[in-house]
Protein backbone atom coordinates (compact mmCIF):
# COMPACT_ATOMS: atom_id res chain seq x y z
CA UNK A 1 0.00 0.00 0.00
CA UNK A 2 1.01 3.41 -0.99
CA UNK A 3 -0.29 6.33 -0.55
CA UNK A 4 0.54 9.11 -3.11
CA UNK A 5 4.07 8.25 -3.64
CA UNK A 6 5.12 11.25 -1.66
CA UNK A 7 6.69 12.64 1.48
CA UNK A 8 3.73 14.50 2.83
CA UNK A 9 0.70 14.59 0.72
CA UNK A 10 -0.08 18.12 2.11
CA UNK A 11 3.16 19.51 0.45
CA UNK A 12 2.25 21.69 -2.37
CA UNK A 13 6.05 21.27 -3.66
CA UNK A 14 4.78 17.26 -4.82
CA UNK A 15 5.21 16.64 -8.14
CA UNK A 16 1.95 14.56 -8.63
CA UNK A 17 -0.33 17.23 -6.29
CA UNK A 18 1.11 20.50 -7.15
CA UNK A 19 0.43 19.54 -10.85
CA UNK A 20 -2.98 17.87 -10.86
CA UNK A 21 -6.52 19.08 -9.80
CA UNK A 22 -6.55 15.84 -8.66
CA UNK A 23 -4.97 13.97 -5.06
CA UNK A 24 -5.45 10.89 -4.13
CA UNK A 25 -5.19 9.82 -0.57
CA UNK A 26 -5.37 6.37 -1.34
CA UNK A 27 -3.81 4.80 -3.90
CA UNK A 28 -2.87 0.43 -4.24
CA UNK A 29 -1.69 -1.02 -7.18
CA UNK A 30 0.45 -0.87 -10.23
CA UNK A 31 -0.17 0.27 -14.11
CA UNK A 32 2.52 -1.72 -15.51
CA UNK A 33 1.66 -0.29 -19.23
CA UNK A 34 1.21 3.42 -17.39
CA UNK A 35 4.60 4.83 -19.63
CA UNK A 36 3.33 3.70 -22.82
CA UNK A 37 -0.41 5.13 -22.22
CA UNK A 38 1.17 8.63 -21.05
CA UNK A 39 2.43 8.65 -24.31
CA UNK A 40 0.15 7.30 -26.16
CA UNK A 41 -2.53 9.87 -24.86
CA UNK A 42 -0.12 12.76 -24.56
CA UNK A 43 -1.03 13.46 -20.98
CA UNK A 44 1.56 15.44 -19.13
CA UNK A 45 4.15 13.60 -16.75
CA UNK A 46 5.76 15.19 -13.88
CA UNK A 47 6.98 12.34 -11.57
CA UNK A 48 8.07 8.90 -12.45
CA UNK A 49 5.50 6.63 -10.74
CA UNK A 50 2.55 4.62 -12.73
CA UNK A 51 -0.40 5.67 -9.96
CA UNK A 52 0.55 8.98 -11.63
CA UNK A 53 -1.50 8.18 -15.30
CA UNK A 54 -4.43 7.66 -12.36
CA UNK A 55 -4.58 11.15 -11.60
CA UNK A 56 -3.88 12.80 -15.33
CA UNK A 57 -6.99 10.83 -16.55
CA UNK A 58 -9.09 12.40 -13.58
CA UNK A 59 -7.70 15.71 -14.41
CA UNK A 60 -8.40 14.67 -18.44
CA UNK A 61 -11.87 14.07 -17.33
CA UNK A 62 -13.07 16.62 -14.92
CA UNK A 63 -11.44 19.74 -16.41
CA UNK A 64 -14.49 22.06 -14.92
CA UNK A 65 -15.29 20.40 -11.89
CA UNK A 66 -16.94 16.98 -11.46
CA UNK A 67 -15.44 14.02 -13.12
CA UNK A 68 -16.76 12.77 -16.62
CA UNK A 69 -17.35 9.19 -14.81
CA UNK A 70 -18.20 7.49 -18.93
CA UNK A 71 -14.57 9.27 -20.13
CA UNK A 72 -12.43 7.79 -17.23
CA UNK A 73 -14.53 4.63 -17.07
CA UNK A 74 -13.36 4.47 -21.25
CA UNK A 75 -9.74 5.09 -20.40
CA UNK A 76 -9.38 3.27 -17.35
CA UNK A 77 -10.00 -0.22 -19.98
CA UNK A 78 -6.30 0.89 -21.43
CA UNK A 79 -4.91 0.16 -18.04
CA UNK A 80 -2.91 -2.80 -17.50
CA UNK A 81 -2.11 -4.27 -14.17
CA UNK A 82 -4.06 -3.78 -10.89
CA UNK A 83 -5.34 -0.86 -8.54
CA UNK A 84 -7.49 0.51 -6.05
CA UNK A 85 -7.42 4.39 -5.72
CA UNK A 86 -10.04 7.01 -3.76
CA UNK A 87 -10.00 10.40 -5.89
CA UNK A 88 -10.90 13.43 -4.12
CA UNK A 89 -10.98 16.97 -7.06
CA UNK A 90 -9.82 20.54 -5.55
CA UNK A 91 -12.58 21.76 -7.76
CA UNK A 92 -15.43 19.54 -6.24
CA UNK A 93 -13.90 18.94 -3.13
CA UNK A 94 -17.51 17.83 -1.73
CA UNK A 95 -17.40 14.37 -3.94
CA UNK A 96 -14.78 11.73 -3.37
CA UNK A 97 -14.42 9.17 -6.59
CA UNK A 98 -14.11 5.24 -5.24
CA UNK A 99 -12.37 3.18 -7.70
CA UNK A 100 -12.12 -0.68 -6.30
CA UNK A 101 -10.42 -2.43 -8.70
CA UNK A 102 -8.48 -5.70 -8.27
CA UNK A 103 -6.92 -4.66 -4.97
CA UNK A 104 -7.70 -3.80 -1.13
CA UNK A 105 -9.95 -1.23 -0.24
CA UNK A 106 -11.69 -1.08 2.67
CA UNK A 107 -14.90 1.13 3.58
CA UNK A 108 -16.91 2.46 5.73
CA UNK A 109 -19.63 5.02 6.34
CA UNK A 110 -21.09 6.93 8.85
CA UNK A 111 -24.55 8.51 7.82
CA UNK A 112 -24.76 11.00 10.47
CA UNK A 113 -21.32 12.28 10.69
CA UNK A 114 -21.62 12.14 6.90
CA UNK A 115 -18.42 10.79 7.10
CA UNK A 116 -16.65 8.16 4.62
CA UNK A 117 -13.67 5.85 5.28
CA UNK A 118 -11.49 4.06 3.55
CA UNK A 119 -8.16 1.80 4.28
CA UNK A 120 -6.33 -0.87 2.62
CA UNK A 121 -7.11 -3.43 5.62
CA UNK A 122 -10.14 -3.12 7.70
CA UNK A 123 -7.89 -3.11 10.84
CA UNK A 124 -6.49 0.18 10.32
CA UNK A 125 -10.06 1.62 10.29
CA UNK A 126 -11.29 -0.72 13.94
CA UNK A 127 -8.16 1.17 15.25
CA UNK A 128 -9.03 4.57 13.95
CA UNK A 129 -12.93 4.22 14.72
CA UNK A 130 -12.22 1.76 18.12
CA UNK A 131 -15.89 1.11 19.47
CA UNK A 132 -17.95 4.21 17.99
CA UNK A 133 -21.47 3.30 17.37
CA UNK A 134 -22.69 3.94 14.31
CA UNK A 135 -20.32 2.83 11.28
CA UNK A 136 -21.68 0.49 9.19
CA UNK A 137 -18.99 -1.23 6.51
CA UNK A 138 -20.00 -0.64 2.42
CA UNK A 139 -19.50 -3.74 0.70
CA UNK A 140 -18.28 -2.80 -2.82
CA UNK A 141 -17.43 -5.66 -5.23
CA UNK A 142 -14.06 -5.42 -7.29
CA UNK A 143 -14.64 -2.98 -10.52
CA UNK A 144 -17.23 -0.85 -9.09
CA UNK A 145 -16.84 3.08 -9.26
CA UNK A 146 -18.44 5.00 -6.21
CA UNK A 147 -18.86 8.91 -6.42
CA UNK A 148 -20.24 9.78 -3.13
CA UNK A 149 -20.91 13.43 -2.29
CA UNK A 150 -20.73 14.86 1.36
CA UNK A 151 -24.22 16.53 0.96
CA UNK A 152 -25.70 13.44 0.57
CA UNK A 153 -23.85 10.50 1.38
CA UNK A 154 -27.24 7.75 1.34
CA UNK A 155 -27.28 8.82 -2.42
CA UNK A 156 -24.09 6.78 -3.20
CA UNK A 157 -23.53 6.53 -6.97
CA UNK A 158 -22.03 2.76 -8.00
CA UNK A 159 -21.72 1.80 -11.49
CA UNK A 160 -19.02 -1.14 -13.33
CA UNK A 161 -15.72 0.36 -14.87
CA UNK A 162 -13.29 -2.26 -16.08
CA UNK A 163 -9.14 -2.46 -16.68
CA UNK A 164 -6.98 -5.22 -17.58
CA UNK A 165 -6.39 -7.17 -14.36
CA UNK A 166 -2.72 -8.36 -14.36
CA UNK A 167 -0.55 -10.24 -11.58
CA UNK A 168 3.05 -9.33 -12.66
CA UNK A 169 5.00 -7.66 -15.16
CA UNK A 170 5.94 -10.05 -17.95
CA UNK A 171 2.77 -12.21 -16.87
CA UNK A 172 -1.04 -12.66 -19.13
CA UNK A 173 -3.27 -10.55 -17.82
CA UNK A 174 -5.98 -12.46 -15.84
CA UNK A 175 -8.38 -14.64 -17.57
CA UNK A 176 -5.85 -14.87 -20.76
CA UNK A 177 -4.38 -18.64 -21.72
CA UNK A 178 -1.53 -18.76 -24.41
Amino acid sequence: MRCVECQDPLDASDAILSNSRYMSPLNSGTIYNADYLFRRLGLPRYAEVDSELIFRLADRFAPEGPIDQEGLKKALTLCRGQMSAVLASRLDPGTITVLKGNNPLCLRIHRQHRVVLYASDDAFIDFAVDKEKGWRELEVPPMTMLTIRHADVRAIENSEFRFIPQERKGTLPEGVNA
